[in-house]
């Protein structure tokens, strides 16, 4: 396949490119998604109406998860760098997250599980062991129907396991700040609105620290597998794999949540939170290493004839499409780190511009072109 077929086959393929409409009054999709906005908009202003005392901590609990957003969500975009999923898409992704899957399907499901299990168990077995046999099922479960209805309303967009993968992270920090705050509200009530700010800066300290390895971790796995399961994009279907990364996730969820019960109370419950982590994270990085693969191959077909003009040399082709290790090696590679740093940003420009003229030549493909040229000139050698 010549350069250009290859590039205008990933563009096809990727739908990089392809803008993200919401309003879709003829979509059942859009009306399901629509439902479940309303209906946890509607619980939110029923569970925190209805506690007009304990505003100082809302307040303060909504500002700390705010500000605990910003690292986040400059860590997730610079995640979406290979066919990048839009804005609009992605905080439709959050908003379900935060909205419908924690106060329309997370908060009512886990009020009754909870109650069934200490009914079944007893209350002692209900502390250890609840949290982790109910969250896991239906919170996983929840987050990941917004990644379906995202399919429904975005199909051409939405394709590949690293596209589950960036988009089920959005869902599952959209879950976890919404839930954060959740907490806050639930400390000041429990102690009676007694110090309400420092609750909320107790609770923000340990959720926020926690939260490296809670919901954007797990449902980023999640989503992931089950991408792998419905096998959206050539050569991606593994419907095994897809089924044991999901499985994976679930079980993450259950450690975290049940950490008492797996410690026994012991020395082991003060180990077993950063074993535990050390494992997520470890499984993380492989998900997502295998995740973009597809992804990888495609940003190198969308970028081929410009390599083959010379305009993208080997090892930058190698940086944009490439590990963390192809863009290290990049940046070592030359005298001005700052430069071959600026260089990978120009091409992946360049990348960019092309998917959204769909291959056509356009004046912002060839100034982006120009960039990469420019700063070609005095930057790191292109010889592979």
């Amino acid at each position: 396949m010549s350069g250009k077929a290859a590039q205008l086959a990933a563009i096809k393929e990727s739908g990089w490119g392809v803008p993200f409409r919401f309003f879709q009054p003829h979509n059942l999709a859009f009306w399901v998604y629509l439902l479940g906005i309303g209906g946890g908009a509607l619980a939110i202003a029923r569970y925190f109406g209805a506690g007009g005392f304990y505003t100082p901590a809302l307040t303060g609990g909504v500002l700390l998860f705010a500000l605990y957003l910003v690292p986040w969500l400059l860590v997730l975009r610079h995640q979406n760098r290979y066919t990048a999923q839009p804005g609009g898409l992605l905080a439709a992704g959050f908003a379900w997250g935060g909205v419908a899957a924690t106060f329309w399907i997370a908060l009512p499901a886990n009020t009754a599980l909870l109650e069934i299990w200490a009914k079944v168990g007893g209350t002692a077995f209900a502390d250890s062991w609840a949290a982790g046999l109910s969250a896991p099922i239906n919170e996983e479960l929840g987050k990941a129907l917004g990644l379906v209805l995202l399919i429904g309303l975005a199909p051409r967009l939405v394709r590949s396991a690293y596209d589950g993968f960036i988009i089920g992270a959005y869902i599952g920090l959209g879950f976890q700040v919404f839930e954060d705050v959740l907490y806050v509200y639930n400390g000041a009530a429990q102690n009676f609105g007694a110090n309400q700010l420092g609750t909320s800066l107790q609770i923000f300290l340990v959720r926020g620290a926690s939260g490296i390895v809670s919901h954007a971790l797990f449902s980023a796995i999640f989503c992931t597998g089950l991408m792998w399961v419905l096998g959206r994009t050539r050569g991606e279907r593994r419907v095994v794999p897809g089924v044991l990364t999901m499985a994976m996730a679930m079980v993450f969820h259950f450690a975290w949540d049940d950490m008492t019960g797996l410690g026994g109370g012991g020395p082991l419950t003060v180990v077993l939170p950063f074993v535990i982590a050390a494992v997520e994270l470890v499984a993380l990085f492989a998900v997502l290493r295998r995740a973009a693969r597809r992804e990888r191959n495609w940003m190198r077909d969308l970028l081929s004839p410009e390599a083959e003009a010379g305009v993208v040399g080997p090892a930058l082709l190698d940086a944009v499409s490439g590990l963390r290790k192809d863009r290290k090696n990049f940046r070592k590679s030359g005298h001005n780190r700052r430069r071959a740093r600026h260089q990978i940003e120009a091409a992946e420009d360049l990348a960019r511009e092309i998917a959204h003229a769909e291959g056509r030549e356009t004046s912002r493909v060839a100034h982006a072109r120009a960039e990469v040229l420019r700063l070609d000139r005095n930057g790191p050698d292109r010889s592979s």
